[in-house]
């Protein structure tokens, strides 16, 4: 044994080939921590000072090659000052720099995922070979930095700037074939070959039938493009890569000037331009908020796994109403492997379900995702049905009727008798109370809500909401089948609204005071849009649509009347009594025509004003950061309330919930870490400069008890 540690050992192979493992112990998974950094610096001096050694192997003895760095380890090197910060980065970089000057041959055998800080590993070696399972890529764009261990000075060197720019402004995860494609690896093989094709490489170097030394120089030299080709080349990719990233999210871009500004350097004084770069973008509140997102995501998954022995395996579900929400439930459980039954009262919404479900699943097999033989799996897998014939063999029922709490009951005391005494049911209901449709159940504690979101195959989020009766095998299995779905699943508490409803709402009572105070609601949409939501109040409700707004806002206003009652019409009540439903009949606060991909585009309809003007009561100047205010904080507020109330459990799924529900701005990070990013302190003072709007805008004793003592609600 050459060196042997906790995540690396370096052993003789055969005719002075030593292979070089990754394991870390006690670990699922390989990744960059500080004890696997210690121990690549050891291994790489040991190999250096082994003169028998004639040629290395680098291997995973995991299902992965190296997920990327720890991130939770390396987050509070982010604080250092920028040169303690800069200096520990090339301090890493250098242990890089001298596993790619080894005298001898080395070859990475890519057996699985190699991200980051591990696709990066891979990068500093004179070969790569790849398995066609594994995947590669450079996602740190994604957590609002960029790669920082070489990966912006060998991977355009190595593949070219235009393809590197891709990969790294993109975060976007590879397969083996692209791979090859654009020269990032040298070989693929299948998973069986891979040591061995590893091996016929570093024996072809060690003989001289390949030069190691001529492969691995590009990577040590500045980029071979002259003036004209460089200004070309990177003056395009930062304005198109400006385009697609928006203002909010400056990794991207910055990664493209960094490959720019060390593009006539060697690699060491290029390495020094990525490292400052790097400890510049680790500074913003972007990757502040992004980096907490990644680690809040963690959190999410893990408490998630924590149910996962009181779970019952789900094998077959059950939707119970078709249509377009049922069909997008029947989908997206049979293209994730769980035969479903979907069950209508009409023919009608039967094929509605399926041509939802069919159209969903052609667009997959179009983007390439998806084989016509799979397609026809799923839609095998989605079982129409307007009896209850096969009900006696389910594991878990999707109620998705129309949300009327009577007919809710109705139907669920009907399934309930029809179903196995462990059948799981679950409401997919955006605002009843859990434990008031369990009063019609004889088993209220096989019942959970199940709470999806529209379109079901593009929302991440599923709440699973737990009533006063509900047993925690129940929300186990539902959290389980969610999962399996490939869905987030949080946790709540009941309440009416739950949390993404409760907190959404009082948002849409702060853009209904902006409309009736006289604000154009055009220019609300854009501050909002500008500020980071992915569509702005108006048109938001136009998607969600005026009737479900319209009740949602009662439900709401009859739960919370203290603070999201309102006593005067709004333009909720204005739009709906003049039948404006919006995008689902055409018109709401805008008017849709169909575009050319047959996607109802908005349009400013002019028409909309003598709707509206009865219920616009006086007319305010407000500047941008009013607007924002008016909405933000209520929205804040509410995060909070249901926080102290016990809805969510921290912190982490509140933010979770709202990025994932209803595309809070990411890069904020969350309700409660935007209240972090201001100051709660400083929060407070601002809602009080607002408290003759209502209740909605007066904080908590509890904040105000933070904001006295300097708490934060993150760290």
């Amino acid at each position: 044994m050459i060196y042997e540690g906790k995540a690396i050992t370096v052993k003789a192979l055969e005719s002075g080939i030593v292979e070089f493992n990754f394991d870390l112990k006690g670990e699922s998974v390989n990744k960059f921590n500080r004890l696997t950094l210690n121990e690549l610096r050891q291994a790489v001096d040991a190999i250096k000072a082994d003169a028998s050694v004639k040629g290395v192997v680098v291997t995973s003895g995991k299902d992965v090659f190296i997920v990327g760095a720890d991130i939770t380890e390396f987050v509070d090197s982010f604080k250092l000052p920028d040169e303690e910060l800069i200096a520990g980065n090339l301090e890493a970089n250098k242990i890089f720099s001298d596993f790619e000057d080894l005298s001898v041959p080395t070859v990475v055998a890519i057996n699985g995922i190699a991200l980051g800080g591990g696709f990066e590993m891979c990068l500093a070696a004179d070969y790569r070979v790849m398995s066609t399972s594994a995947k590669v890529g450079l996602p740190e764009v994604k957590l609002g930095i960029y790669p920082g261990f070489g990966g912006t000075v060998r991977l355009p060197r190595l593949i070219g700037v235009d393809n590197a720019v891709e990969w790294i402004a993109s975060g976007k995860e590879n397969r083996a074939e692209d791979a090859l494609k654009v020269h990032a690896v040298d070989a693929v093989v299948e998973p069986e070959k891979l040591q061995e094709a590893a091996l016929d490489l570093v024996k072809r170097a060690i003989s001289g039938e390949l030069d190691h030394k001529a492969k691995r120089q590009p990577k040590l030299e500045k980029l071979k493009l002259n003036a004209i080709e460089q200004m070309m080349s990177f003056e395009t990719s930062k304005a198109y890569v400006a385009g697609q990233a928006g203002p909010n999210y400056p990794a991207p871009v910055e990664a493209i000037k960094t490959i720019q500004k060390a593009a006539n350097f060697g690699r060491d004084k290029a390495i020094e331009v990525e490292a400052a770069g790097f400890a510049k973008l680790a500074k913003t509140s972007v990757a502040e908020s992004l980096v907490g997102l990644f680690l809040s995501d963690q959190e999410l998954k893990k408490k998630a796994k924590a149910y996962d022995k009181q779970a019952r395996d789900v094998k077959l579900a059950a939707v119970l109403g078709a249509g377009i929400m049922g069909g997008g439930i029947a989908y997206q459980s049979a293209v994730k492997g769980t035969p479903i039954l979907m069950k209508d009262i009409r023919e009608e919404g039967i094929q509605m379900g399926l041509n939802e479900a069919s159209k969903l699943l052609g667009k997959r097999v179009e983007k390439g995702r998806l084989t016509p033989a799979k397609m026809a799996e799923a839609l095998n897998a989605i079982r129409p049905t307007t009896s209850y014939g096969d009900f006696g063999s389910v594991d878990i029922v999707v109620e998705a009727v129309v949300e009327n709490p009577k007919i809710k009951q109705a139907v669920l005391a009907e399934v309930e008798g029809l179903v196995r005494e462990d059948a799981i049911i679950a409401s997919n209901t955006s605002t009843i109370s859990i434990s008031l449709l369990a009063q019609a159940l004889k088993r209220p504690e096989n019942f959970c809500g199940m709470h999806f979101f529209n379109p079901v195959h593009m929302m991440p989020l599923v709440e699973v909401i737990r009533g006063e009766k509900t047993s925690e095998t129940a929300i186990a299995t539902t959290v389980a089948y969610a999962k399996k779905m490939g869905k987030s699943p949080v946790v709540v508490n009941d309440c009416p609204g739950f949390l993404v409803n409760r907190v959404l709402f009082p948002y849409f009572g702060g853009f209904a005071r902006l409309v009736s105070a006289g604000v154009d609601f055009v220019r609300i949409d854009k501050v909002m849009e500008k500020f980071g939501w992915p569509m702005g109040p108006a048109y938001l409700m136009d998607v969600v649509g005026m009737d479900t707004g319209h009740h949602g806002r009662d439900v709401m206003a009859e739960g919370y009347p203290e603070r999201m009652k309102d006593e005067r019409r709004t333009a909720i009540d204005a739009l709906y009594e003049a039948d404006r439903l919006g995008q689902k009949n055409g018109k709401g606060f805008y008017s849709y025509e169909t575009d050319k991909r047959g996607k109802p585009a908005k349009v400013v309809d002019e028409s909309v004003k003598d709707v509206l003007a009865p219920i616009v009561y006086e007319h305010r100047e407000v500047i941008d950061e009013d607007i924002i205010n008016y909405m933000m904080i209520p929205l804040c507020l509410e995060t909070v309330r249901c926080l102290e109330d016990k809805i969510v459990e921290t912190a982490a799924e509140a933010d979770m919930g709202l990025i994932y529900g209803i595309g809070f701005p990411p890069f904020r990070g969350g309700a409660l870490r935007y209240i972090d990013s201001i100051g709660v302190a400083e929060f407070v003072a601002l809602a009080d400069k607002y408290a003759e709007l209502g209740p909605l805008y007066h904080p908590t004793a509890k904040l105000r008890e933070m904001a006295a003592n300097g708490q934060r609600f993150y760290g």
